[in-house]
């Protein structure tokens, strides 16, 4: 996947002064948790997660428990196990495209039949339920859906999700929806999960994103079907057991600490600020889909702009050692760029920005 070959931690991080590809907050240290571990024991885990921690994640949330969490190692683990245990090569599976590369490289590399429905600028990344629904077939057995949205940081319609669990109800399929970003919720109220709603809804959910440390790799899968629950926990044992016990213990202390997102929301807004002033001042070469939750945004260069895409790329990182996510990493044609505003301080964002702009003059044909 060209997303992990050319990622910041591929390309290495020394060689980057602006980084902008980065679809998270910025990562941070141990010791800013004050957390001891000293008297922690190195056992293997409950297999599940930890009963703690299955609470936390279940706490506020009105119709789920502890028994319809399963924790794993990252949220792309969780997408594995999704995948590799309700796919095989006689399935079928709906994809909404773009989309995080591993809900379509792993059902690619089972060999189902994927329809993949490509979200447009034009209906503002939005859902097109008549689309998904004249795609279903007798094999489907699931659509696949990211909301809060990566790339694009759009969040979908409440009554269009409504429908889609309404078409997997009727179906007998299940819809999978990567809730990776739902706790960057900024500018609103964290919603429930969408499991809530159905037992035909699975949710994926990590810290990785909004809590600054992907490093201890801890997701979650929640769904209400106890059968599916128990196939999900049966493929986990096959491939790595149980999680890191030292990993739970950082993720539990983190989940039970109160207003940990207040700090971390403060920057999201300050920085969201200057990516859209400075979007509304280059208006002349950009355009956008204007996001409204996660650290991700998704413009394009205007197609009546004439230039060399692969001098814009090379001019960026070259001269400017500032990096973005473009577009093809999610399928799409590289005059979209992927733009984190989440992971950079607020200086390093304006001047990431200003290498972006100078990068697509230095290109202009």
């Amino acid at each position: 996947m060209p997303i992990e070959v050319e990622s910041p931690e591929e390309m290495g991080y020394s060689n980057i002064q602006y980084n902008l590809a980065e679809s998270s907050v910025r990562d941070i240290y141990l010791r800013d948790l004050n957390i001891n571990l000293e008297d922690l024991f190195l056992c293997y885990g409950v297999h599940r997660g930890g009963d703690e921690l299955r609470n936390a994640i279940a706490l506020h949330e009105k119709n789920i428990s502890a028994d319809d969490v399963l924790v794993c190692p990252s949220a792309a683990t969780a997408l594995f196990i999704i995948s590799t245990t309700l796919l095989n090569s006689n399935d079928h599976l709906i994809v909404l495209r773009p989309n995080y590369a591993t809900n379509i490289e792993t059902p690619r590399a089972i060999n189902c039949e994927i329809s993949l429905i490509d979200l447009t600028y034009e209906n503002s990344f939005q859902l097109d339920i008549d689309e998904i629904k004249n795609n279903i077939k007798p094999n489907t057995k699931y659509i696949s859906i990211t909301s809060p949205h990566n790339p694009t940081g759009i969040v979908f319609k409440d009554e269009d999700i409504q429908q889609l669990i309404t078409i997997a109800e009727e179906n007998n399929i299940f819809l999978l929806v990567d809730e990776t970003y739902r706790y960057l919720n900024f500018q609103t109220t964290i919603t429930p999960y969408y499991a809530n709603k159905s037992k035909h809804v699975i949710s994926v959910c990590s810290l990785s994103k909004a809590h600054g440390v992907p490093g201890i790799r801890t997701g979650w899968i929640i769904t209400k079907d106890k059968n599916l629950m128990q196939q999900f926990l049966a493929a986990k044992e096959q491939i790595i057991i149980t999680n890191s016990v030292v990993d739970e213990a950082i993720a539990l202390h983190i989940l039970v600490q109160q207003n940990y997102l207040e700090k971390t929301h403060q920057h999201i807004r300050h920085n969201f600020s200057i990516l859209k002033n400075w979007i509304e001042n280059e208006q002349q070469y950009l355009e956008w889909c204007e996001p409204t939750a996660g650290v991700v945004a998704f413009p394009r260069i205007k197609s009546a702009i004439q230039l060399n895409l692969q001098t814009f790329y090379a001019v960026l990182f070259d001269k400017h050692k500032t990096i973005v996510g473009p577009g093809h990493w999610f399928e799409q044609e590289d005059r979209y760029m992927r733009i984190g505003f989440g992971y950079p301080y607020a200086e390093e964002l304006q001047q990431g920005l200003k290498n972006i702009a100078a990068s697509i003059e230095a290109a202009i044909l």
